[in-house]
């Protein structure tokens, strides 16, 4: 978490490019800063620059959905399914909030758990290290069926982020959620 994305490393580098091979595979990418990211909705022609206060952990999330869950990540990502509203989120900075929240959720930066639903999440991650990527993903396909579900607008942006957090704290501490794939919500990944 309190690693910064830096466009001059080399590893950073070759994550960013890996996203782009996974988000468009066939489509060559023209540089680390290129009006083609815009495509994947960051803000600009340098995604470097949105990754903020969410860190290199927000495009290691962002790669490992589109791995893991690839058909999800490509619905996500092209905007498909349900009526969609005209100034829709932008995938990619939707995805770095997303990374952002679940870490003020889950009050990561403490030294000890202050809440329950830290300490249910972090006996999750210490039988599965994938954990926090699993919830970044259940967390993305919440927003977005929260997202269609109100017919919202980009402006409506933080008050679904809000909504879906708080799906996700009820979910978490339900008495039969022992790992993420016991999520009510998980069961929306393909």
């Amino acid at each position: 978490m309190k690693v910064y994305f830096d466009s001059s490393r080399p590893d950073h580098q070759e994550a960013l490019r890996a996203l782009w091979s996974a988000a468009f595979p066939g489509q060559e990418l023209h540089g680390l800063v290129s009006d083609q990211w815009k495509d994947m909705g960051w803000q600009g022609r340098d995604p470097s620059t949105d990754f903020r206060g969410a860190g290199f952990i927000s495009l290691e999330n962002l790669l490992f959905f589109a791995k893991n869950f690839t058909r999800s990540f490509e619905r996500l990502l092209t905007k498909q399914g349900g009526k969609r509203a005209a100034w829709e989120y932008p995938f990619a900075v939707a995805g770095v909030n997303i990374t952002f929240m679940i870490m003020q959720m889950l009050d990561l930066e403490a030294t000890k758990p202050r809440t329950f639903v830290r300490a249910v999440f972090l006996q999750m991650l210490s039988e599965n290290e994938w954990a926090f990527d699993l919830l970044y993903c259940v967390a993305f396909v919440v927003i977005d069926k929260q997202w269609l579900e109100r017919n919202a607008t980009y402006m409506e942006f933080n008050d679904v982020l809000k909504s879906t957090r708080a799906q996700l704290e009820r979910e978490l501490l339900m008495d039969d959620v022992y790992r993420i794939e016991d999520m009510p919500s998980y069961s929306l990944l393909c």
